[in-house]
């Protein structure tokens, strides 16, 4: 039997398959566009998704040459927040406003001020964030309202995948906890905040843990696919509960630190707990638990601009090899990688991107080294927030488009002074969400079970002490930048 996972990411879909012998078998992305229509907006077609995962499906099917019947399960891994409206006839009403949306500032102070910080924690665990769902909805309600009224169902993004699969309206828990419509604690919707959004619970996808089965391909679906037989649909997660599923990260003092896109410090709990302050997100997690999350908007996507737009004509091997031969601290050069805002620690969608501390002595290789710390401190700065909270912290495991650099690795050890892990596969998300798939076709009798049988470490990287106290006073630096930038950030964000 197979079990398929799909990652519906921001830039592409990835499919992947593994087998009931724990094998991982392969994959296929097909890549898709980002619209940016005006500044600080971030948008999608949602059938561009659903025609790209079909292409990819079958990719991965012919590739691999998967009997048309030997498929049991799908699963899924989803970015999150982003709104998908439907009407009555599941029409788009609206491009998908994306995570990385910044432009709902107003609708969260909105959304705040009518709660009161305090209550919003005790509604929904967390605090209104321009990425989530919630301020969106607002958002449409006040600047789209022929829109809002016309709307029958709220999806997001790997949900709109699952109605087109099997016909049902349904979530997880996990992806849900990003909307700020979902009381946390409780696992179920916030009332009062769908009474705030003027949004009736009938719209809203039915509520299931990752693992259990929400549905079955249909007939013409399967069909279309090329396949037989019945087919289970289970809940899948939000992209970083999936992919702290494809690192193991699923017990307490197991931490998984993603270099993607974004950047994402993951932990595990038994029990529910919130960060008093709100600096980090508390979320259901897959396997029926919780997590906490501290959450920067731009990781390795820091990389992938200085490397595509302001280096086109250098490989990216060569920056990183120039990197690697300036010393640590890149002369007191600082970058602050918030090229999209920021969410942790600070929730600032003014905040900008920065090298602060060139000299006429400054090289390519200490800017392109200051990013790669400069992110490093980022991600420290969730970290230092989960130890704060008495987080055990036994083992960290990186993952990630960034993960594949040495380099890149090195530094965070070093920064983080802990040991850093190399588990036996990258793929994260997609693998989590074979993994569930797996367990709603009762392959695996629990989520652990599956990461003990499909995940293994395979190298460890340790920090190196005389770089771990030279970090601890460059990042006293790279935390005091921001304190003295935030306001010239919010007036340069007038101009």
């Amino acid at each position: 039997m197979y079990f398929l996972g799909i990652d519906l990411g921001t830039s592409s879909v990835k499919i992947l398959a593994i087998n009931d012998n724990n094998e991982i078998l392969g994959d296929t992305t097909k890549e898709y566009p980002v619209y940016f229509p005006q500044d600080k907006w971030a948008q999608q077609d949602p059938i561009d998704w659903w025609e790209q995962t079909v292409l990819a499906i079958k990719e991965l099917i012919h590739n691999l040459s998967i009997p048309r019947n030997e498929v049991g399960a799908i699963g899924f891994s989803g970015q999150m927040h982003g709104l998908v409206a439907l009407d009555g006839d599941n029409k788009v009403l609206t491009p998908a406003i994306l995570w990385c949306d910044q432009r709902t500032k107003k609708e969260c102070d909105e959304i705040t001020d009518f709660f009161s910080q305090d209550k919003l924690s005790q509604l929904t665990g967390n605090k209104a964030l321009t990425g989530f769902t919630a301020p969106k909805i607002l958002w449409v309600k006040k600047n789209m309202p022929e829109v809002f009224a016309k709307i029958k169902h709220i999806l997001l993004p790997k949900d709109y995948i699952r109605l087109m699969l099997t016909g049902d309206y349904a979530t997880d828990m996990s992806d849900a906890s990003g909307m700020l419509m979902l009381d946390v604690k409780n696992r179920q919707w916030a009332k009062e905040m769908l009474d705030f959004l003027e949004i009736k619970e009938e719209q809203l996808p039915k509520l299931y843990e990752s693992y259990e089965v929400t549905g079955v391909v249909t007939e013409s679906v399967k069909a279309e696919l090329g396949l037989e037989g019945e087919i289970l649909v289970v809940g899948g997660a939000g992209d970083q509960a999936a992919g702290a599923i494809g690192t193991g990260t699923v017990e307490e003092g197991i931490v998984s630190v993603t270099l993607g896109t974004s950047g994402v410090v993951f932990a595990s709990h038994e029990a529910y707990a919130v960060d008093e302050r709100n600096r980090l997100h508390s979320f259901c997690h897959a396997n029926g638990k919780y997590h906490s999350m501290g959450v920067m908007l731009s990781a390795a996507n820091c990389l992938k601009w200085w490397a595509d737009l302001v280096q086109p004509n250098v490989d990216l091997e060569t920056l990183l090899e120039e990197a690697a031969a300036t010393e640590i601290g890149s002369k007191s050069l600082i970058f602050l990688p918030y090229l999209m805002g920021e969410r942790t620690p600070y929730s600032d969608p003014d905040a900008k991107g920065s090298f602060v501390g060139m000299t006429a002595t400054t090289t390519r290789g200490h800017m392109t080294r200051a990013l790669l710390e400069g992110v490093a401190f980022g991600l420290y700065d969730s970290l230092k927030i989960l130890e704060m909270l008495e987080v055990p912290i036994k083992q960290v495991r990186v993952i990630g488009g960034g993960a594949k650099s040495s380099l890149w690795k090195q530094i965070l050890a070093d920064v983080f002074s802990s040991e850093i892990q190399e588990i036996n596969t990258n793929q994260g998300g997609a693998l989590g969400a074979a993994i569930l798939a797996a367990v709603g076709a009762q392959r695996y009798v629990t989520v652990e079970e599956g990461c003990q049988a499909m995940i293994k470490v395979v190298n460890k990287i340790s920090p190196i002490n005389k770089n771990v106290e030279k970090y601890k006073d460059i990042h006293t630096l790279y935390v005091e930048l921001y304190g003295h930038l935030k306001e010239w950030f919010k007036k340069s964000s007038r101009i």
